[in-house]
């Protein structure tokens, strides 16, 4: 008998062990090719029902700055899964792809190349001509950011792909702003800022890190027969005090509520008023707080609830103002505390000394360090009544007086917005409720300029298009990147318009993110969505948390335990990094990676292979008309099972049990114990039992390779490609139910 003809019928790659650098690009390519990422061209073909349902995930548009690290993939593989399995289910499924300019990050890094290559400024350049230098720069970064999303699988719709400066979102943007302007809920106004002394710019809480030095608590007095002693970490800043506010419930500062004290504090007059405010902690310190209203958010909201003046100590550059007095007007910050110090030392004012620990508040960007000064700066009042027309949100009726914040808490003490986990929700309200007015201006030149114009000292203008006359000059800050970016679920649909997109995709299905920025965007975005559509941006809001090394160590270059996804997926496959990264990790917790973790479900891909393999080698001329027989059929339902396990996981946002059902029922049921009882009856003489057999076989293999499609989308649709028989061209549209 002629050998060749003995061999089954099986594709050769087979023959060898998979080898994943010669499948994910070609697998890449066929499915942007198909096009079957934009559910516009899935309906039109037939693949998605007219009436079908809407699923619909925004990327949360990374920094165009930026390189894929761990955790960008952790949140691009979580949303891929969600997404394919959402496809898979016969869904209208939108995932949405951009980018985000961050403005500060950027103007920052083109100014120090330009500085470097050019020994130029800004100011040198001018500002067109730095905005043009920043334009090229992140179109160079933008390409080379969205190539490494798909190294990585994400089956995003590149044809709506946005960024938070195009022009279609900076239309979004000056018409947002506008009608907020115009509902009096976006003001000019004197508060207390995130100053950055290096970057001379206003930055949120969001783009400060925290660095934890030891500091000295000194406990003092303002002058010898002052009656209360304080507690500070900054000397510096108490020749701006003016008042020292204790709790009114503390029996040992009653008699002194009310009264005003006026003395000499190193070096400049000093009039301080004792007030009674609940906010104080009485255990803490001295239990008085020496209040400097120009200095701290805390110490200006005491100021407005007792109508404190505000005396700026220490200006833009750090340095101390004329207001701080002879002794250390012009100096450094910690110049001036050294010397405040040496002052209380010699009038033997000081009480008690301890070193503490302290977080340093220092701009993410630039390293400098925070100082909260009064700025004049545009802000949005979120306890401004308003009236909400065409609501859409439970509690708040169509033409009812509401609040921004009301919108925030309504949304989701309803549970018209779920978030997952739930224990997050408890940490949403407690940061609503002491929400501040959010400062929007920027003092940088790169972003959406604020679309406001001054004449002379009393005109002022906003509105989309410049004011026509003479003698209008623009307001020269621009918007902080969160104002563009919290209109993203609505303004990558095309609004202001009212488009077929928004009306099909909004509001959207779920928002995927980390936990560590469940304020500063989640919110937001909640905010404004309310205030400008009457929706709710999302309907879930699925947490992830941190990705750290294999010791817990949070991954960074500085530490050396950095680990590129991409370099490990061109290692191990793909399919390993992204089963890796949600093996084992529970939503909103910190995971682990490291290589070995990888390399591990490198081998489960290889598992894979042979699995299919042998199938097809013991079913090359199966008849799929074949009846399978009972006990083959009650193996069938449990692969049937386990399909629908893991897809109730995937739609509680658990993918860790998700992929751990699916893991456990291919390596440890059906390759350990099911193959293996099979191969008696596939080699034996009963030809029914051995076709039903095939069968089970088979269309468990099929059921397998669509339940681990979404975890493993490469390893799983290079397999589909070579089956004999399939019920689409591609796994990606093929139907899990």
């Amino acid at each position: 008998m002629n050998e060749e003809k003995s061999k089954p019928n099986i594709p050769s790659q087979f023959l060898k062990p998979y080898d994943s650098t010669e499948h994910e690009f070609a697998i890449y390519k066929k499915w942007e090719e198909s096009g079957y990422f934009n559910p516009d061209i899935c309906a039109d073909k037939g693949i998605v029902k007219p009436d079908a349902e809407s699923y619909t995930i925004m990327l949360p548009p990374p920094n165009v700055t930026g390189t894929l690290h761990m955790g960008g993939a952790l949140m691009l593989v979580i949303e891929d899964i969600l997404v394919r399995h959402a496809r898979m289910n016969g869904k209208r499924t939108l995932w949405l792809p951009g980018t985000d300019s961050a403005a500060i990050a950027t103007q920052a890094r083109v100014e120090k190349i330009i500085q470097k290559e050019e020994g130029k400024s800004r100011y040198d350049l001018g500002r067109e001509e730095l905005l043009r230098r920043i334009d090229q720069f992140v179109e160079q970064n933008k390409s080379s950011l969205l190539n490494q999303f798909r190294g990585m699988g994400a089956s995003l719709d590149w044809s709506r792909t946005a960024y938070t400066m195009d022009q279609d979102r900076y239309k979004a943007v000056i018409k947002a702003f506008v009608d907020m302007f115009n509902a009096g809920l976006i003001y000019r106004g004197n508060r207390v800022v995130n100053w950055d002394p290096k970057g001379q710019t206003v930055i949120s809480d969001d783009e400060i890190i925290y660095e934890e030095r030891d500091a000295v608590l000194y406990t003092f007095r303002y002058w010898t027969d002052f009656p209360i002693a304080i507690s500070t970490t900054r000397p510096e800043t108490k020749v701006g005090d003016t008042a020292v506010a204790v709790h009114p419930d503390d029996p040992r500062y009653k008699d002194f509520i009310g009264k005003t004290y006026e003395g000499v504090f190193a070096g400049t007059k000093l009039k301080i008023r004792i007030v009674a405010d609940s906010s104080v902690e009485k255990e803490f310190g001295t239990g008085a707080l020496g209040v400097t209203p120009a200095h701290s958010h805390t110490d200006w909201d005491i100021a407005e609830r007792h109508s404190l003046p505000h005396i700026q100590v220490i200006n833009e550059k750090a340095r101390m103002t004329e207001n701080a007095g002879t002794l250390v007007n012009g100096l450094k910050v910690l110049e001036a505390r050294e010397k405040i110090i040496g002052w209380l030392k010699k009038n033997d004012l000081i009480e008690k000394e301890e070193t503490i620990k302290q977080n340093i508040s220092k701009a993410e960007r630039t390293g400098g360090i925070i100082e909260p000064i009064p700025k004049l700066q545009w802000f949005i009042d979120v306890n401004k009544p308003f009236t909400l027309d065409n609501s859409e949100i439970d509690g708040i009726p169509s033409g009812s007086q509401t609040t921004l914040k009301e919108i925030m808490r309504k949304t989701v003490e309803s549970g018209q917005i779920k978030i997952a986990p739930e224990r997050f929700e408890r940490v949403y309200f407690n940061w609503i409720n002491n929400l501040r007015d959010w400062c929007i201006s920027r003092q940088i030149w790169f972003g959406h300029r604020i679309p406001v114009w001054y004449r002379g000292e009393n005109q002022i203008y906003c509105g989309i298009n410049a004011p026509e006359g003479e003698g209008w000059e623009q307001d020269p800050d621009v918007l902080d990147t969160w104002f563009s970016s919290a209109l993203w679920t609505f303004s990558t649909l095309g609004w202001p318009e009212n488009t077929d997109d928004l009306k099909k995709f909004h509001p959207t299905t779920v928002l995927e993110t980390g936990y560590d920025i469940l304020f500063f965007w989640v919110a937001r975005m909640i905010l404004m969505t309310g205030f400008h559509l009457g929706q709710i941006p999302f309907k879930h809001v699925c947490l992830h948390g941190l990705v750290r090394d294999k010791n817990g160590q949070k991954i960074s270059k500085s530490l050396g335990n950095n680990i590129d996804p991409l370099e490990m997926g061109n290692k191990y496959g793909t399919d390993a990094v992204r089963v890796s990264l949600i093996a084992g990790t529970a939503p909103g917790t910190d995971s682990k990676i490291s290589e070995e973790k990888i390399r591990a479900y490198k081998h489960f891909a290889n598992k894979l292979w042979n699995i299919t393999r042998f199938i097809l080698t013991e079913t090359d001329g199966m008849d799929l008309k074949t009846e399978i027989n009972s006990s083959d059929l009650k193996l069938l339902n449990e692969a049937r099972d386990m399909s629908r396990n893991v897809s109730n996981h995937i739609e509680s946002f658990r993918l860790d049990l998700a992929i751990d059902a699916a893991y456990h029922f291919i390596w440890d049921r059906f390759a350990s114990t099911i193959l293996e009882e099979s191969k008696d009856i596939l080699r034996g003489t009963d030809q029914a039992a051995r076709s039903s057999k095939q069968r089970m076989l088979y269309e468990t293999l099929s059921i397998c390779l669509k339940t681990l499609h979404p975890f493993m989308p490469f390893i799983t649709e290079s397999i589909w490609q070579r089956l004999p028989h399939k019920d689409s061209d591609l796994i990606m549209i093929s139907q899990l139910k």
